[in-house]
């Protein structure tokens, strides 16, 4: 039994943050729930996935954010309570919707959980999404505790399902990957029949009546804020320094405090309900210091608020200085820690330093840190079918000679920007902007360019975003190079099935849309190699650089190393013979372990021969097919 369909009301367990978040929708009685996976965001559906058949939630890894975001809300309208997750960057996607559907309103509660990046940990970008629940007049809660994750994800739906709008939930990547204590609420049995009342269609309406009446949702979400418990107060009356804070900043400050033992100086007020503004709660709070500092992570999106709440009330509240980002009191950028919060709220105070032990274990800790972590460049895993296509790739183009490139985008395959990827991805944007921006190198060969162009796009990728690019690519005449890597798994965010797979994110079988007929039915010429066969791929890539017209696919069929490992299938046995082995005589010295660069390549300097680390070998024989002095032996299993 999985601990989130645990059915044992005051119990206590140990729930990580997006556990937390899952265990609050089953709670609240779900019933659909909608993603595409990303990290930070991901474990959310994939542990309701797993308890769905035994709740009797339905559960699906959607094509892409916008249509996750489409099916809960399909659900809502028909009186069904629903949820969908994603992190950042999907709500770029989702948005479109979400601004029509907070006009036209939900039915039933729907919630829509966000998770941000700080620092951009598994990420292209870091961005705040909490400014979303601004410009779209939706309601926004940020937890703070692990508990509040589960409690807020229940409040949201009683509010949205009240005011008939989606309600935001951001989370960021420490809370959602963190664990703590939760204490269990009842699962609610039953469900309501699903149904559509025709009478209440969700058409858009004269702006002027609806844009108002969501102004006044979002005034009436301000008054129900003032009375929930995530917003709290912890210290003294009459403060030195107020700290304002909300989701991680509330723990981060707290462990600060008890260090800086500050705690009788200092104030913290917790905002769990970051927009709108609990009115009524920051003027309590803005009146008890002259001095605030604001924790959060990323933008200053509570403190900008708080400072325009406050230009407005300004009279009544008395003089204030206001510290956080914008004086650069708190980093503008990134990931909160203890530490910098140390830093900050000591930077504060009169008379207030971190204390030597603190600094001294701070240093000691970095120094073991240089001195104990083996430093490594991010990179593909040993035997990821994508390192042999880098491969190909590099040498076609070396070939060709003509300075072509490579555009891709975000995925595993991103690791073409780097050393495992031999520098070749030249342009990483958003999902699918590899086929989009060689849409756009493919209109201009009429101007006089002559390098040829390769985009690179995941199979999961393909799905959600690519096919609108290939489309356009077609009605509009780009002429377009498409490698789909596909490796049968939305591997970078723990390998969620999609479209291509043949199963379900609650592990039924499904019907299998093939990439290559997609691509057949766009005009597109199609092929499908073993990347694991690098001279053929290189000798197929080659050729497809010299046809300057029309859309060339190459699919690159080959199953995702971890996806491998974890069937137990390895193709061979590889190790070296020594007695060929040229070391670092061969080619430009250590071709394999230094060039090829598998992470299953290693290098005795004792004896001065390559080896192989049996521990991380996937077996997929591609070092073998390159040693030029063919001392590296694959062997069948």
């Amino acid at each position: 039994m999985s601990i989130l369909s645990i059915d044992d009301p005051g119990k206590q367990l140990l729930y990580m943050g997006n556990e937390a978040i899952a265990r609050g929708a089953i709670e609240s009685g779900v019933r659909v729930c909608a993603a595409y996976p990303g990290n930070p965001s991901s474990e959310i559906i994939a542990s309701l996935a797993k308890v769905g058949k035994e709740l009797g939630i339905y559960v699906e890894w959607s094509v892409n954010e916008k249509v996750a975001l489409e099916v809960a809300a399909g659900a809502s309208f028909a009186g069904i309570r629903s949820l969908c997750a994603m992190k950042h960057n999907g709500l770029n996607v989702a948005v479109d919707f979400l601004y029509n559907l907070n006009l036209t309103g939900t039915g039933a509660g729907m919630v829509v959980v966000v998770a941000d990046d700080p620092l951009a940990l598994s990420s292209s970008n870091e961005q705040d999404t909490r400014h979303y629940a601004r410009m779209g007049d939706l309601p926004l809660l940020e937890p703070g505790t692990f508990q509040e994750g589960k409690d807020m994800v229940k409040t949201a739906f009683e509010m949205s399902e009240e005011l008939g709008i989606p309600v935001m939930l951001r989370s960021v990547t420490r809370f959602s990957h963190a664990r703590g204590n939760v204490t269990l609420g009842d699962i609610p049995r039953g469900q309501n029949k699903p149904f559509f009342d025709v009478t209440k269609p969700r058409l858009p309406k004269p702006v002027e009546k609806t844009h108002k009446l969501l102004h006044e949702k979002l005034a009436t979400a301000g008054q129900k804020f003032e009375d929930l418990p995530f917003n709290l107060y912890q210290g003294p009356d009459k403060p030195e320094l107020l700290i304002l804070t909300c989701g991680t900043g509330w723990y981060y400050t707290k462990e600060a405090l008890h260090h800086l033992k500050a705690t009788d100086r200092v104030g913290i007020a917790k905002v769990g309900t970051s927009w709108p503004l609990p009115a009524k709660f920051i003027t309590e709070q803005l009146a008890k210091s002259q001095r605030v500092l604001f924790v959060e992570e990323i933008d200053p999106f509570l403190e900008s608020n708080v400072k325009t709440f406050y230009a407005q009330n300004a009279a009544e509240l008395g003089p204030k200085e206001f510290l956080g980002k914008v004086t650069g009191n708190v980093a503008d950028m990134g990931e909160n820690t203890p530490d910098n919060v140390m830093a900050a709220i000591a930077g504060c105070l009169d008379d207030c330093v971190v204390p030597a032990r603190d600094q001294e274990h701070a240093a000691q800790a970095a120094e073991a840190s240089k001195r104990l972590a083996t430093t490594r460049a991010l990179g593909l895993c040993a035997g990821c079918p994508h390192r042999a296509t880098y491969w190909a790739v590099k040498n076609a183009l070396a070939l060709d000679g003509r300075g072509g490139f490579v555009v891709g985008d975000i995925g595993c395959y991103a690791q073409g920007r780097g050393p495992s990827g031999f520098q070749q991805m030249k342009t990483m944007h958003a999902m699918g902007s590899g086929a989009g921006v060689a849409n756009g190198f493919g209109q201009l060969t009429r101007f006089g360019m002559d390098q040829p162009v390769l985009a690179v796009c995941g199979d999961s990728t393909f799905f959600h975003a690519a096919i609108p690019a290939l489309t356009n690519a077609r009605y509009n005449g780009s002429n377009l190079l498409m490698l789909v890597l596909d490796n049968s798994a939305t591997a970078m965010t723990g390998f969620q099935p999609h479209p291509g797979t043949g199963r379900t994110a609650m592990g039924d079988t499904a019907p299998v849309v093939d990439v290559t007929k997609v691509c057949q039915s766009l005009g597109a010429e199609v092929i499908v190699l073993d990347p694991f066969d690098v001279q053929k791929t290189t000798e197929t890539i080659y050729d497809l650089l010299q046809k300057q017209d029309g859309i060339k696919i190459l699919v690159l069929k080959q199953v995702c190393a971890m996806v491998r490992t974890r069937m137990g299938k390895r193709l061979y046995k590889v190790h070296v013979d020594e007695s060929k082995c040229l070391g670092e005589a061969c080619g430009c010295n250590k071709y394999c372990s230094r060039v090829f660069k598998c992470p299953g390549l290693t290098f005795d300097k004792t004896t001065g021969k390559a080896g192989i680390d049996e521990a991380i070998c996937n077996g997929c024989g591609v070092c073998a097919s390159l040693c030029p002095e063919s001392a590296i032996i694959k062997e069948a299993l």
